[in-house]
């Protein structure tokens, strides 16, 4: 009887043991199913999320910009900057197509080889240096070229064609840009997808973008043989632009 009776009360303290031991915390901050569990909840909000896209890193930089900080290029005067127009363009007078040339303008690239995104340029048009290149009838020319300058851009009050960087973001091919471009007297932006060719010492870009003249305070202009020849809003602007290292920082 003794040794049944203490055998009974050796198994009643025995018995809240268990529980107890299991309930206990793990100084470590949890066992490896609570580990497991938390690192679950944390992503639980991740399964349908798209994984993030690498950034276009832009033109490629070639070999020679180790250690430098940014790059100037100037533009030659080989570059080209071509405004195109339809017989209802901006400068689309007397029904005809027209092609006009800037004769003269200048400007700067600014690239920087390990901050694409940095880089910015700007590029001057003299007004009165736009010249119509078609049609071939050199009377019609030298008609749309004086009706361009004085009932349109107004060179005698705005001497200057202004495009300056405002954003730019690297693409595949080269930058997506929105600049500022300053005609008339007016700014607006302008977004510009340029493509780019870059030499240690070269720089080579072309660009196409459009724009309405109404944009700028200008009224499409309508006039000709009892009013039929009109001017459509919309003007297309074509550069070419090739430019020589000049300076590095």
């Amino acid at each position: 009887m003794p040794g049944t009776l203490l055998l009974r009360i050796a198994l009643l303290l025995t018995l809240p043991l268990a529980p107890v031991r299991a309930q206990q915390p793990n100084p470590f901050g949890g066992g490896r199913a609570d580990t497991t569990n938390t690192r679950h909840q944390r992503n639980a909000g991740n399964d349908s999320a798209p994984p993030p896209q690498a950034e276009a890193a832009g033109p490629r930089a070639p070999a020679g910009f180790e250690g430098v900080d940014s790059v100037v290029y100037r533009l030659l005067p080989s570059s080209r900057l071509e405004v195109k127009t339809g017989k209802a363009g901006l400068f689309g007078f007397a029904g005809h197509s027209h092609v006009i040339r800037a004769r003269a303008f200048s400007g700067t690239v600014v690239y920087y080889p390990h901050a694409a995104a940095h880089s910015h340029l700007q590029i001057t048009v003299q007004a009165d240096s736009l010249e119509v290149l078609t049609p071939p009838d050199t009377a019609e020319i030298r008609k749309v070229t004086a009706a361009m300058r004085t009932d349109v851009l107004h060179t005698d009050q705005f001497h200057e064609i202004r495009l300056v960087t405002k954003e730019l973001a690297p693409t595949a091919h080269g930058f997506h840009m929105v600049g500022a471009l300053t005609l008339v007297g007016q700014t607006r932006d302008v977004p510009i997808d340029v493509s780019v060719e870059l030499g240690v010492d070269t720089l080579h870009a072309k660009a196409t973008f459009a724009i309405k003249q109404t944009d700028f305070g200008i009224k499409p202009y309508s006039g000709g043989p009892a009013g039929t020849v009109k001017v459509a809003d919309r003007v297309t602007f074509n550069i070419d632009a090739l430019g020589a290292r000049s300076a590095t920082k």
